[in-house]
């Protein structure tokens, strides 16, 4: 039978016990050791044939050093556990002290930044914002707007025509019926919204675009009524003086219609390449609501007037931030966007 030297494991386990430097490390050195099938197990087991007195002694020497390597591999534990969380403390810390850094955050597109201060102007003059569908059917964007059949903005040309006799709306006014139909006078909203429209898109042109219209109504609303709330618009939208001139016009759902033209923001009303040296832009088309109109409306044109008009957010965009294609504000071009 080999000699058995319990001090001879006991100063290897130490030895390696010392030199772990990881908790894997030590937990090897537990299983080579103190394992059911470690290296004490293996002689304890085999004191069995050894005479009782030798048997007695070396037996309390491997239970003593089986004791004694347990507390030490404990110790090395937690010195070594320690040791571990000093590293992830000293690799993870934050200071919360230093000024974190600021974010990259994006902004709002120019269209969504101005169609925002349009509505915003306009609540502030009394007015409420007003969403609808932009699938239409052919009675709200033309019928109920004294459009008739043989109008040119039902012909192919201008209209996207959808299944199951819908459109996608040349305009928002659509909106201004439904709410007419469930809403009594008076009052006045502005309707916001995207629009379509079968066209060639250039510089300023699109198939897509957005439009802000308004309605007006109450007993003795007039054109003297809309002409000072347009300048007052203009004047707060532009943050100058603004003067406007109404000239007569024909759209199918006012009597009369007029267009709106303001002076030019360029030259001031001077004259210059930008306003065809007219020292006017045109802005708008309007009038007072036909009467025919609110009747397909469900209100009588005896009891209520008022006025309707409509102007294109693009282009007050491109006058305010003087942009000369409005193609510019749909081709996601960062270099461009970034300016806003």
């Amino acid at each position: 039978m080999p000699k058995i030297d319990i001090k001879s494991l006991e100063k290897r386990a130490e030895k390696e016990i010392k030199n772990s430097k990881n908790l894997k490390d030590l937990d090897g050195v537990y299983k080579k050791y103190l394992d059911k099938k470690g290296e004490l197990s293996k002689v304890l087991r085999s004191l069995k044939k050894l005479p009782e007195v030798k048997r007695t002694k070396l037996g309390k020497k491997a239970n003593e050093l089986k004791v004694y390597l347990k507390k030490i591999i404990e110790q090395k534990s937690k010195k070594l556990k320690e040791i571990s969380r000093k590293q992830v403390y000293e690799k993870e810390w934050i200071d919360i002290t230093i000024p974190a850094r600021k974010p990259v955050l994006g902004h709002l597109h120019p269209l969504t930044q101005v169609k925002r201060e349009m509505e915003e102007i306009f609540q502030l003059m009394g007015f409420s914002v007003i969403e609808g569908p932009e699938m239409e059917t052919e009675w709200y964007n033309f019928d109920a707007l004294n459009i008739p059949k043989d109008h040119p903005a039902r012909d192919l040309w201008d209209t996207f025509y959808l299944k199951n006799r819908l459109l996608l709306r040349t305009h928002t006014s659509p909106v201004q019926i439904r709410y007419m139909e469930k809403n009594n006078p008076p009052f006045r909203i502005i309707v916001p919204g995207r629009i379509f429209r079968h066209e060639a898109t250039d510089a300023y042109h699109e198939f897509n675009f957005y439009q802000l219209e308004g309605l007006m109504l109450d007993k003795q609303v007039s054109a003297a009524n809309f002409k000072a709330i347009i300048e007052e618009f203009y004047r707060r939208f532009f943050k100058k003086s603004v003067k406007i001139r109404m000239r007569p016009s024909y759209f199918p759902f006012v009597e009369p219609g007029f267009e709106i033209d303001m002076t030019c923001t360029v030259c001031l009303g001077k004259g210059c390449p930008a306003c065809g040296k007219t020292g006017w832009q045109e802005m708008m088309g309007a009038g007072m609501v036909h009467p025919n109109v609110l009747k397909n409306s469900g209100l009588n044109p005896k009891n209520w007037q008022g006025f309707a008009f409509g102007m294109g957010v693009e282009r007050l965009v491109m006058m305010k931030y003087k942009i000369n294609d409005i193609r510019f504000l749909y081709k996601n071009d960062l270099r461009f966007l970034k300016q806003f």
